[in-house]
């Protein structure tokens, strides 16, 4: 018996066709924004570390704060991938 090579390549673009809509937006990122406001906000942090330290307080607390919203937004992060 033998094989009909269309249906084997029908076949494939088939199944790279579903792979592609099914599964890759399964892999993608859920939540792009939540993680580039992850990424701005650390470089913020850094920016803050190499700041000097005369601000009165102001660049202490800014820290303070940036590292409990960083904290909130990969609590969120983690949330959302559970849930």
């Amino acid at each position: 018996m033998r094989t009909n090579p269309w249906k084997l390549t029908s076949f494939a673009l088939l199944a790279g066709l579903v792979t592609t809509t099914v599964i890759a937006p399964a892999i993608a990122d859920r939540q792009p924004h939540m993680r580039g406001a992850l990424v701005d906000m650390k470089k913020a942090r850094a920016q803050l570390d190499q700041a000097t330290p005369d601000k009165g307080g102001h660049r202490a607390k800014a820290i303070v704060l940036l590292k409990q919203a960083i904290d909130e937004v990969e609590l969120g992060i983690k949330f959302d991938n559970q849930h």
